[in-house]
């Protein structure tokens, strides 16, 4: 299974354990993924430039393996098109039920980006990865002068195209199944809801660079197609969500198996920013009134609230349940119990060949 990004990276295995912001992804998960010998990420788009350095000081204190840290690209502010009463209504009602104060508009958002880029340059991780869009030329440059592998995400071929003439060293190549928020930036969102088995040959026959295939990739017959289909590896969110290491609530993790395939739906409920994740009732709410929803991130700082709540309390109707759209194959095991189950069954499609 030796592929360029394995050269590159020194990696065991043809895997990246997905950047997974808002605490899923613990100093634990990328320890024990990075241990395995696949490329441990940390979703570091929500911490601020002290909290990644103590999370990267740590992950060096478990493991001198290669890792990732992962950021948010910055996006454009986007005019409020509907009613913020109506969401201020909706989201007062949930408050009551979680006994939490009334919520209020929120104000201006500040871009974390910058410092967080620096904290990035400071530490010197193997690899900066980044979605949502793209990251000034002067930051890539510098990434290469310090030895910094840069990953950009993209959903459609143009999106790739865009990236590797940025100079990034490999891409991300997001399918329509993917769960969490979609990193499109160039086309509509809708538009770019391409599968992962249409848009990853199509990417690596127009880019150079590594091309690493997600969404919908659970097991290794997954793995081996994705190889297959012309990626150097392929990044998993939603197979590691219910390790033992993930820092998501044992709620939420008990979900994941049990879900359907039908349930998945991507929202701009809880964020502002089209994601997917498995529907429950705050989603159907906010989607009634989807005209409403806040752009991003203020919709992300309006619903935080509750989601940090309901994330107390294990109620799973207010949580955003990111997963792709094969959650029903996720299995409880540890983060190195998974790895080598991966392994096994990657070279067991490899043979069937």
């Amino acid at each position: 299974m030796a592929t360029r990004l394995l050269d590159l990276l020194k990696l065991d295995h043809p895997i990246i354990q997905a950047p997974m912001a808002g605490g899923a992804t613990t100093v634990e998960l990328v320890s024990e993924a990075s241990k395995a010998g696949v490329l441990g990420s940390l979703g570091a788009a929500y911490m601020s430039p002290e909290q990644i350095d103590a999370a990267a000081a740590d992950i060096r204190a478990r493991t001198p393996r290669p890792f990732a840290i992962n950021l948010f690209a910055s996006v454009p502010d986007q005019p409020m098109q509907g009613d913020t009463g109506r969401m201020l209504a909706l989201m007062a009602r949930y408050h009551e039920q979680l006994g939490l104060p009334a919520p209020a508009a929120p104000g201006p958002q500040a871009d974390p980006l910058p410092g967080q880029i620096e904290a990035v340059l400071r530490l010197r991780p193997a690899v900066f990865s980044f979605t949502f869009g793209r990251i000034p030329a002067d930051v890539l440059a510098r990434c290469r002068q310090l030895g910094i592998l840069t990953i950009g995400t993209a959903t459609t071929v143009r999106e790739a195209i865009a990236l590797e003439q940025d100079g990034v060293d490999a891409i991300v190549a997001q399918g329509a199944e993917a769960g969490g928020h979609r990193g499109t930036f160039l086309e509509d969102f809708e538009q770019s809801l391409i599968g992962t088995m249409a848009l990853t040959p199509q990417v690596a026959d127009a880019v150079s660079v590594p091309v690493i295939a997600s969404g919908g990739i659970m097991d290794g017959r997954g793995i081996a197609a994705a190889l297959a289909l012309g990626a150097d590896a392929a990044q998993m969110g939603t197979a590691f969500l219910t390790t033992d290491e993930s820092g998501i609530s044992d709620a939420y993790k008990a979900v994941l198996p049990a879900s359907r395939s039908e349930q998945s739906r991507v929202t701009r409920a809880f964020s502002g920013r089209p994601a997917r994740g498995i529907s429950n009732a705050f989603m159907r709410d906010a989607d009634a009134i989807a005209a409403d929803i806040l752009p991003y991130p203020l919709q992300n700082a309006l619903t935080r609230p509750m989601r940090t709540a309901g994330g107390k309390a294990g109620n799973i109707n207010v949580l955003s349940l990111w997963a792709g759209q094969a959650a029903p194959l996720a299995r409880r095991e540890s983060t190195a119990d998974l790895v080598q189950r991966l392994v096994r069954e990657t070279q067991a499609a490899q043979a069937r060949r």
